[in-house]
């Protein structure tokens, strides 16, 4: 395998854009080749084989979808109350709603994880962590809440996007607004002296 990380990139972020585009069945070396505007055969000199290049687009979509320095080290000065949360859950929203291929991808995945067991393996383990993670992030925060509200939103807030990037018109943005805040509001109690 060759190890042109750059290259493997450009090929992991073609093979997101062909999730997104034609679905799992679409997926080829030659469809990624394409998209990357690389020599036919480029992609087959870097991936294993399919199932490897299925499983590194999805660890390439978590990667992108992470939050940068700069977003972490604002969020880590923000308030400590439910409505610091609910700001963080838009943004949260907006950032993986702009990244709409990289999501559609990720759906992608986890329908053909329904058929390929050692790729159900691999996203299973990942979404464990990013849960973990999350969780981990949101108990070192100090924000109101424990980790069944953070569990919670992120099932109520997955599905949101989902809505989103598939069905744009049956939420208007000021409802998706609306929404996330219901979603905190209703989700995040309140901790300590503070409970209302």
């Amino acid at each position: 395998m060759r190890r042109n990380d750059q290259r493997r990139a450009a090929l992991v972020d073609a093979a997101i854009e062909v999730l997104a585009a034609q679905g799992a069945r679409g997926l080829t070396f030659r469809a990624v080749d394409t998209e990357a505007a690389v020599p036919p055969g480029t992609a087959s000199n870097y991936f294993a084989n399919r199932d490897d290049l299925l499983t590194q687009a999805g660890a390439r979509v978590y990667e992108r979808l992470r939050p940068d320095e700069e977003t972490i080290a604002r969020q880590r000065t923000a308030g400590r109350d439910r409505d610091t949360y609910v700001q963080l859950m838009r943004e949260l929203v907006d950032r993986v709603a702009s990244f709409r291929t990289g999501y559609l991808a990720l759906l992608e995945l986890r329908l053909e994880a329904t058929r390929r067991p050692g790729l159900r393996a691999v996203l299973t383990e990942r979404v464990r962590e990013d849960v973990a993670a999350n969780v981990a992030y949101h108990e070192a925060s100090g924000l109101p809440g424990d980790a069944m509200a953070v569990k919670l939103l992120i099932l109520a807030l997955n599905w949101l996007i989902v809505e989103q990037l598939t069905l744009p018109d049956v939420f208007t943005e000021e409802e998706r607004d609306r929404l996330v805040t219901a979603a905190v509001e209703r989700i995040v109690v309140p901790d300590g002296p503070d409970r209302d």
